[in-house]
């Protein structure tokens, strides 16, 4: 029996450019396309450095440790799946583990955890949030789950909210206090921005 062949992909940029991130199993998570990286890493440009990220259902961590890689000064990744775990924390070890908190287990349980956290550290972030895409098993109220988790959290605690989802998914004009900015799509997958 052969082995699976070790997934991985490229950090794009910055300090830790060339670096290859470990990916879990395509059948628990999926990881960012690159058109997607780079979209996003654009769209914030220069903000990103010196900033916090917190990287919502952040399987390999690529979103957070790109951001590390371009400048931000810390990184919140959250994340359930045992195998994305262990593929995290490979990924962050040849980083900065010094920048890197993971919050491991549910995240609309652990959201509580992270909003405490970041008024700890008197910060407001980028949140990106890419949660599982709703036709898995087990995964249809994800994206009503995911609505209520952005609608929960304080305007003092965040810069921008990117959600990154199925491009048939109509998302509202307003999430709690937060407004539609702009929406991107790349084929399947689409970009959408509230602040």
């Amino acid at each position: 029996m052969k082995n699976d062949p070790i997934l991985t992909k490229k950090i794009v940029a910055g300090k830790y450019k060339g670096k290859s991130l470990k990916l879990p199993s395509k059948e628990t998570t999926r990881s960012s396309k690159m058109i997607v990286v780079e979209s996003f890493f654009n769209t914030i440009q220069f903000d990103v450095i010196d900033s916090v990220v917190v990287e919502v259902f952040s399987g390999s961590g690529s979103i957070g440790l790109e951001a590390l890689s371009r400048g931000a000064k810390r990184i919140l990744f959250m994340e359930k799946d045992r195998d994305a775990i262990k593929a995290l924390r490979t990924n962050i070890a040849q980083t900065d583990p010094s920048a890197c908190e993971v919050y491991e287990g549910d995240s609309f349980s652990n959201i509580t955890q992270v909003k405490k956290r970041l008024e700890t550290l008197g910060e407001s972030a980028f949140i990106y949030v890419d949660p599982p895409f709703s036709y898995r098993e087990g995964m249809e109220e994800i994206y009503d789950k995911t609505i209520s988790l952005i609608a929960s959290l304080p305007l003092s605690l965040t810069k921008l909210i990117i959600i990154e989802h199925m491009s048939t998914l109509e998302l509202p004009d307003l999430i709690g206090e937060y407004n539609l900015l702009k929406s991107k799509r790349f084929g399947k997958t689409s970009l959408t921005y509230y602040a």
